[in-house]
């Protein structure tokens, strides 16, 4: 059992899975990787424990930032070497500012600049020809372009990666379920600065809007899709 599985009563798991609820679908064909916020007002600039981080920025997820860091640079790798289309997010700063940020706790202006000004993560930094989505709420698909751009590259679903789990990752899974696309979360790959809601959040997905799958797996499934890739097909930048 997986650790976000052992999160959840004995009693809840059996009403979903009693309700068909979780069952695995099968990987698409034509995959992108959406990275959803990895900027360093979420992960801070150095790793330190959430506490610590908050005091530097109030939406900092502390260790659990620096221990996905790593794996989503990895994950990233693989989908650039196999070409797929590559997808990050980030806050924008001044719609933010002018009509609220994604969650409702009061913030001035000011401070809600500061933090969606500040930049991804220079683990992961994007390539030139890498699109970077910025968005005015929680979805990444929320009054945005990004379901046109998916269409364009003939996306039929998403590896998610990024922060947090409770918040913008589940907002933007349930969105893009909602898209028609097959949404798969990659474990290690997400994180948030609670780690009793990023279990809960990672079962309610699985159960409902996406498949929780591991960086293996996710791998397995970007090396498959480069090998079926038709000869002289068009590698995404």
């Amino acid at each position: 059992m997986r650790r976000w599985e052992e999160a959840i009563p004995a009693f809840d798991r059996e009403v979903y899975e009693r309700g068909g609820l979780g069952a695995p679908r099968p990987f698409g064909r034509h995959p992108a990787l959406l990275i959803v916020d990895v900027v360093e007002s979420w992960t801070g600039t150095k790793r330190q424990n959430v506490l610590e981080a908050i005091d530097e920025y109030r939406t900092a997820c502390g260790e659990s930032a620096w221990e996905a860091l790593p794996r989503i640079q990895e994950l990233l790798e693989a989908c650039r070497a196999a070409g797929l289309p590559i997808v990050y997010t980030r806050g924008d700063p001044d719609e933010k500012a002018t009509v609220g940020d994604s969650t409702k706790r009061a913030k001035q202006a000011e401070e809600i600049r500061r933090i969606h000004q500040a930049g991804i993560s220079k683990l992961i930094a994007p390539r030139s020809g890498e699109f970077v989505l910025v968005k005015p709420k929680a979805s990444a698909f929320f009054g945005t372009p990004l379901s046109t751009y998916l269409t364009q590259q003939g996306v039929d679903c998403l590896l998610v990666a990024g922060t947090s789990t409770s918040g913008c990752v589940q907002a933007t899974v349930t969105d893009g379920h909602s898209h028609g696309y097959k949404v798969f979360v990659v474990e290690e790959c997400v994180f948030d600065r609670s780690d009793f809601l990023h279990n809960v959040y990672l079962f309610n997905m699985n159960a409902k809007y996406a498949d929780v799958i591991s960086l293996e797996q996710a791998l397995a499934h970007v090396r498959q899709s480069a090998d079926e890739r038709e000869p002289g097909a068009p590698v995404s930048s």
